[in-house]
């Protein structure tokens, strides 16, 4: 398998939890921010664009830093959004960090501007345009633990793996 995935989230689907199982399934890594930003403290990089280039020579996993954005032009890189409601999003991110319903509520409404900002700031685009992906995966409606299963069938279909 020569795939490299990107996936692009709002803040409490579970995208991480997919891009984790994936891992395992497929035994590609995955990379996230606190990874991509420790690769920038091993490497020569000149940019977190550069270190997303890179990574991406081999298969792995991309969660966000604008990744489907700066590896568009590859012809071997699939590029997943993943929703849910924003009710959904709040109780999974009120027990995964025991909140209340209003931090939780805030820190999602936080979060969600910050990454719509970072990525407009980064690719002048707007974040979760339905056009820059070729997958959109709902989690309130597929379920999280589903996903990766929906996932794994699309690659053995389309012969990626």
């Amino acid at each position: 398998m020569k795939l490299v995935i990107t996936m692009s989230r709002r803040f409490g689907t579970g995208a991480s939890i997919i891009a984790n199982e994936l891992s395992v399934r497929l035994g590609i890594p995955v990379y996230d921010k606190a990874s991509i930003e420790h690769k920038l403290d091993e490497h020569e990089y000149e940019s977190e664009a550069e270190a997303i280039r890179r990574l991406a020579e081999s298969p792995c996993i991309i969660l966000g830093r604008c990744a489907s954005n700066i590896l568009k032009d590859r012809m071997n890189v699939l590029n997943i959004y993943v929703c849910a409601d924003k009710e959904d999003r709040i109780r999974r991110i009120m027990k995964l960090e025991s909140l209340s319903y209003e931090e939780a509520k805030e820190k999602l409404e936080r979060t969600d501007e910050q990454r719509a900002a970072y990525y407009h700031e980064h690719t002048g685009r707007t974040w979760g345009d339905v056009n820059d992906y070729h997958m959109i995966l709902d989690t309130t409606e597929l379920g999280v633990e589903n996903c990766a299963n929906i996932l794994m069938q699309y690659f053995e279909k389309l012969e990626y793996i």
